[in-house]
């Protein structure tokens, strides 16, 4: 997270997943967004194939897992969590440091389309850290797509 601008910083959260960050500030300046949810608009089927490859795996490694429901995922919600993101992706701690902004990368972040419609974009304050003092609980830093079905998290009016 102290690195350059645009480069990935990937991290184990619970033993479990992966998560995906984006460094933001310059370099020494511990910041970076937490890549949260990314709506699928292409390679569905690969998004499906990791993550019954992680699934398995995952069985593999703690034995017995309760069973997940035989209901196919929608595929707005196949990367709609911050471990989701990267077990679609199959982004793994080999990732980290990756520059993002290297249009030659694997891993990389592309503008939109021109012309593309914008999306309406929503500030909230981050979910899951009640247990954070305040003012820091509060404060709008989460950022998300109004009305967007891969958005992760409770849905808010």
């Amino acid at each position: 997270m102290f690195g350059r601008p645009g480069v990935a910083y990937v991290y184990l959260v619970y033993g479990m997943y992966c998560c995906l960050n984006v460094v933001t500030e310059s370099e020494g300046r511990p910041a970076a967004l937490l890549v949260r949810a990314v709506e699928p608009i292409e390679g569905e089927e690969a998004m499906r194939t990791a993550r019954e490859r992680w699934l398995t795996n995952a069985r593999t490694r703690r034995g017995a897992m309760p069973e997940t429901q035989n209901r196919p995922i929608p595929t707005a919600r196949l990367a709609s969590g911050a471990g989701l993101v990267t077990v679609a992706f199959d982004i793994s701690r080999r990732d980290h440091r990756t520059d993002l902004c290297d249009p030659t990368s694997p891993l990389r972040l592309e503008a939109a389309p021109a012309g593309e419609e914008r999306l309406e974009i929503r500030l909230s304050p981050r979910i899951g850290i009640d247990y954070a003092p305040e003012p820091w609980r509060s404060v709008a830093w989460r950022v998300s797509a109004v009305g967007n079905a891969a958005v992760s998290g409770p849905r808010r009016p």
